[in-house]
């Protein structure tokens, strides 16, 4: 998978392999005939390559050790279990014993999963970037020396160019290494020097509505007007820009802002995007128009979607919007779902019969599961699978579901029976075919990820297992993955646990767990929050900028500790803690948390307002800093009950704190005799009790 991200691109005096990587002789090496030392790695990625010829290594110290040893270069490859071009590389390549020859002779290789390592992901994938003019993506390919300096990176390549590769620069490193260590340096001082350009404050206001009025004006200047997503060959769904723009129109009632989220939301859930017979959204398409997906499907990506759509249900009452979303759900706990509660990383988009082919439909299949008087079978459209395959592709539907019955003079209830009942039995059918295979990886910010998804899906829906669900998903990972410091783990695989956590893990959990206090009010989560959140800031910290590195300070043999700044495949990990960071100060009257919040903004805010679609976290942040926030406070018996039915609007700016106990220091005072209390605050300061819940709502509204 390629992806670009407008980063600052740095150019490179003495870039040598691009005119040196021409090739010359080698002599062969022996290849492997058992399996390698992936077959016992806890991640199925990197088991996948167990029986490579290739002399794999797991990112650690032996492979390091072994490359200072032996003066070899690092040959670091990475990817994940569900990307299609990882494993085209593989076959091609990592399976070939001539190739495997060259790769073991002249250097260390070392595979790496990049959703069980993302630390070594980030500095790679940003060194990529910097000598490809902002690309990246995976299979991503890096060369470094054995301190782990990168000095040339790539992503997927063709067998003949990865060998020619190979011979060239195993004869840069042995006969040009001066040039080799320059361009190491240089790139790694690249990689530092932009990670700090993005700190320095530009010229800009320090008006917070002038800085959330420019995150909306840049963002929208790059978004496609008539197709949705961002302008690009290449459409990925990105969920907390939409997430940004929702949040924009509710503050600011700019109708723009909700119509091009809504075309946007409407493109991606009728296209090929969206799976159309068994739910969920396939990872991006590799056109504009979002017809043509590659066909991963990530847990992540779903339980962000989830999140999106039930915001955009809560917003407009669409009922498109919550069928969506619900069928998402459904996805999920059908084809990822663990025993324990807990969610599996992602799905192949590879089954026995081929990329894709488990989702191709062809007309005599469609009619086999659906009667040819079947009025469903209008609903849909083919989009051919590809050269050599004319008659057969994905179905997606002619338009949305509302706006088809009433062309065919059908009340939008009944057919929306006959459309779930036809989704079933093709269903049914596709289900008898080979399925992809499924990651089973446990990632605990994934899964913090899909405890959001369900506090959300309950607000829209109104049903009560999913506040259940993300309950019992909750108290899963606290149970496994989270220590009584406040220290977390990154994984459970095949029952074991494995891995220290990064940024992202403490971010994302910290804010489900808040989220879940604010649904609930079981001041439990808070306090594992708060636990989880001074961790953080006693390990990732730093002291000088005052965000927080990816990884903790006793991660060893990273050649640059990144700080993540713009979102990759996940919201960007310091504003997400940043937005935590102010919530936990909030609801637990911690004004030093509120601080630190608004100093990490200061900090980023000259970079993030002028690239806004690679950091929308940022502005959510600042319309949370720069409109008057309210804390809404519940007290009383039936507390959860009216919680709901606010929190079934879309309501931003809101704090919600509260139930049958006075367990906080706003709520001390607050309940009384008989009956449930809604107060309203600001900044500590409450109105007159109320017990409507609609009478509340109308003073939520700015």
């Amino acid at each position: 998978m390629i992806f670009s991200q407008k980063k600052i691109v740095f150019r490179l005096s003495s870039i040598i392999l691009c005119g040196c990587l021409l090739a010359s002789s080698c002599k062969n090496s022996g290849t492997l005939k058992e399996p390698n030392r992936l077959n016992d790695a806890a991640s199925l990625y990197l088991r996948e390559h167990a029986d490579n010829p290739v002399d794999w290594y797991e990112w650690g110290d032996e492979a390091l050790n072994r490359a200072k040893n032996e003066d070899k270069p690092l040959l670091i490859s990475i990817g994940y279990a569900s990307c299609h071009w990882c494993h085209q590389m593989e076959s091609e390549s990592f399976m070939d014993t001539a190739v495997a020859k060259l790769m073991n002779e002249y250097f260390v290789c070392i595979k790496v999963d990049r959703e069980e390592r993302p630390d070594i992901d980030n500095l790679y994938v940003h060194a990529c970037q910097l000598l490809n003019n902002g690309q990246a993506g995976w299979p991503l390919n890096a060369f470094a020396l054995p301190d782990g300096k990168p000095f040339f990176a790539g992503t997927y390549f063709n067998k003949e160019s990865w060998k020619n590769l190979l011979i060239s620069v195993a004869d840069s490193y042995k006969n040009k290494r001066n040039k080799i260590n320059m361009q190491a340096n240089s790139l790694t001082f690249g990689i530092i020097d932009t990670d700090s350009l993005f700190l320095v404050p530009k010229d800009i206001s320090d008006n917070t509505n002038n800085l959330y009025q420019s995150f909306f004006i840049n963002a929208m200047n790059e978004i496609d007007l008539v197709n949705g997503g961002i302008k690009s060959t290449e459409k990925f769904p990105t969920p907390n820009l939409w997430q940004f723009f929702l949040q924009y129109y509710f503050f600011t009632h700019d109708r723009q802002s909700l119509d091009l989220a809504l075309n946007t939301l409407d493109k991606m859930a009728l296209s090929g995007l969206y799976d159309h017979i068994g739910g969920g959204f396939f990872r991006y398409t590799t056109d504009n128009l979002w017809q043509v997906p590659h066909f991963e499907k990530m847990l992540n990506d779903n339980a962000q979607l989830i999140s999106l759509y039930a915001h955009a249900y809560r917003t407009t009452k669409n009922d498109f919007y919550l069928q969506t979303l619900l069928e998402t759900v459904a996805f999920v706990e059908n084809n990822l779902a663990d025993k324990s509660g807990a969610f599996y990383s992602s799905i192949s988009s590879i089954s026995k019969d081929g990329e894709g082919e488990f989702y191709f439909w062809d007309k005599s299949s469609l009619t086999r599961g659906l009667d040819n008087g079947n009025l469903v079978l209008n609903y849909f459209k083919t989009i051919p699978a590809g050269q050599g395959q004319p008659n057969k592709g994905l179905i997606i539907p002619v338009s949305n579901p509302s706006d088809f019955a009433k062309r065919n003079g059908i009340s939008t209830d009944r057919f929306g029976e006959m459309l779930s009942d036809a989704k079933l039995k093709l269903l049914n059918q596709r289900n008898q075919r080979n399925k992809p295979s499924i990651d089973n990886k446990i990632i605990l910010s994934w899964n913090a990820l899909m405890i959001e998804a369900y506090l959300d899906a309950y607000t829209a829906s109104g049903k009560p297992v999913f506040l259940e669900k993300a309950t019992t998903l909750s108290a899963f990972l606290e149970r496994t993955l989270i220590k009584e410091n406040g220290k977390l783990f990154r994984l459970v695989s095949n029952e074991k646990v494995s891995g220290s956590a990064f940024l992202e893990d403490y971010a994302y959990i910290s804010k489900a767990f808040i989220r879940l206090y604010g649904l609930g009010f079981d001041k439990h989560w808070l306090e594992v929050a708060e636990k989880v959140v001074e961790y953080a800031n006693a390990n990732f910290k730093d002291k000088k900028s005052g965000l927080f590195y990816f990884s903790a300070y006793d991660t060893n043999n990273l050649a640059v500790k990144k700080i993540e700044l713009v979102n990759n495949v996940m919201p960007a990990s310091n504003a997400v803690m940043a937005e935590v960071l102010f919530s936990l100060g909030v609801v637990l009257e911690k004004q030093e948390y509120i601080d630190i919040s608004k100093n990490m903004l200061n900090t980023v805010k000259g970079y993030m307002v002028t690239n806004s679609p690679a950091s929308p976290e940022w502005g959510i942040l600042a319309g949370m800093l720069h409109h008057p926030y309210f804390e809404v406070a519940i007290v009383g018996p039936e507390a959860v009950m009216k919680n709901l039915q606010l929190q079934s609007n879309y309501l931003a700016g809101c704090h919600f704190l509260g139930g049958n106990e006075e367990n906080l220091a706003l709520l001390e005072g607050k309940k009384q005799i008989s009956g449930t209390w809604i107060y309203v605050c600001s900044q500590k300061l409450c109105k007159q009790p109320l017990e409507e819940v609609p009478i509340a709502f109308n003073k939520l509204i700015y």
